[in-house]
């Protein structure tokens, strides 16, 4: 557990493909711990000084402009913190398995 504030998760949509939420960061705001269950694609709606901590304590930094696609795969696991002194939001697609 950290003293930073967390981000915000928004649902926008949750239908049988796919999750997508808007996470909004305060500065210095993180998403907490997780693990991906899905492949996801995130898309940057602000500029987005990403700081990731990563499993064996490692981090890494990812500076995304407003604007940037990329995706992830299912079982990542990270805590993604906003690095930057100005709040930061991305939208994330996450896409659910097909039977």
């Amino acid at each position: 557990m950290t003293d930073r504030p967390q981000a915000t998760p928004t649902v926008l949509l949750d239908d049988p493909d796919m999750i997508v939420t808007r996470w909004d960061f305060p500065p210095g705001g993180e998403t907490g711990w997780h693990v991906h269950g899905m492949n996801y694609v995130v898309t940057t709606l602000t500029p987005c000084p990403m700081l990731v901590e990563e499993v064996g304590g490692g981090t890494r930094r990812n500076e995304s402009p407003a604007g940037r696609v990329y995706r992830g795969c299912e079982g990542a696991e990270h805590n993604v913190i906003n690095d930057g002194p100005e709040p930061m939001s991305f939208v994330e697609l996450e896409l659910k398995k097909k039977d």
